[in-house]
């Protein structure tokens, strides 16, 4: 008999999820996604649930999945603008947890500060689901390991190659996920955006950094994401300055060397700067089907935390 996977209350960073957890959760989306193929929906489990969903940032993929998730699954999301919660400015994060407490069965936040999904965390008593915060963006890594194993049907050995800016949440949470399946990274960045020591060392992965573009030789993967996320406008000229040497172009495929490379990128992207049209939209790019897997992810993690379904 195997052994019971202890059950996640949240799902903040993956630093707070072991291996055996973050696995099931894979199990799990594949799952609810072959149930959805074969039958043409998923079993109503979270009939009567509701899940509020928090958001400071703007968002198509983590508001959608969310809100179809919840749908698909039986239950009910509702969004909250900034403007209708102003989270720890208008009121205090911790009345906000506590009031949506008693309201819903779950709170997603999408936010900047990451601290402020970890006070949500600590004051509500539902599950509470980062959706992105400045630190790192665990849904995305999740969705993107699922689609990498979906794709191929393999994790352990194989090498992610991370091109662009090395020190962002997307960036964070694959190392962290990569970790949890004995996954190799390597990441292509300037000298002045790398990942945090820190994150490199508690992740437990096998993590190269380099400023050298021959670091995707022999990549299986091939991920990059925007060079000025939310938040950083005001560093866009500068950063539109250093990282063009980092675009994900067809000489950067090529250089992999590996005909099959998966070419991936978390969205939104602007094209023509770190990704070209000629690689987001040619034959090694699974941008769109990465996308939809972010819905099968969720559904996971709701089904989890809001269903009480167990992870195996």
């Amino acid at each position: 008999m195997s052994a019971i996977i202890p059950a996640l209350s949240d799902f903040l960073d993956l630093q707070h999820v072991t291996s055996d957890q973050f696995w099931g959760l894979l199990r799990l989306a594949r799952d609810l996604k072959d149930e959805r193929t074969r039958l043409g929906q998923n079993a109503p489990i979270l009939a009567g649930k509701s899940l509020a969903l928090i958001f400071q940032k703007p968002s198509l993929r983590t508001r959608v999945s969310f809100e179809m998730g919840m749908v698909q699954l039986g239950g009910y999301a509702f969004y909250l603008s900034p403007q209708e919660v102003g989270l720890g400015a208008r009121e205090s994060v911790a009345d906000v947890a506590r009031v949506l407490s008693g309201y819903c069965d779950g709170i997603m936040a999408r936010v900047f500060d990451h601290e402020h999904v970890t006070q949500l965390a600590h004051w509500a008593t539902v599950p509470v689901i980062n959706g992105l915060s400045d630190f790192s963006h665990p849904c995305q890594a999740l969705a993107d390991i699922y689609t990498i194993w979906e794709r191929t049907g393999k994790l352990e050995g194989m090498t992610l190659a991370y091109v662009g800016d090395g020190s962002n949440n997307v960036a964070t949470s694959l190392i962290m996920a990569a970790g949890k399946v004995g996954m190799r990274v390597r990441i292509v960045s300037p000298a002045s955006h790398t990942p945090d020591s820190a994150v490199i060392a508690e992740s437990g992965a096998d993590v190269v950094v380099t400023d050298d573009l021959d670091g995707v030789v022999g990549a299986d993967v091939l991920y990059t994401d925007v060079w000025t996320s939310m938040g950083q406008e005001a560093e866009r000229e500068e950063r539109l300055r250093i990282f063009p040497p980092y675009q994900i172009n067809r000489d950067l495929v090529a250089r992999t060397r590996n005909n099959d490379v998966l070419v991936m990128h978390c969205l939104p992207a602007h094209r023509g700067e770190e990704i070209t049209d000629a690689v987001a939209d040619g034959p090694n790019s699974v941008l769109f089907p990465q996308a939809h897997n972010r819905l099968h992810a969720q559904k996971a993690l709701l089904a989890h935390l809001l269903g009480n379904i167990p992870l195996k």
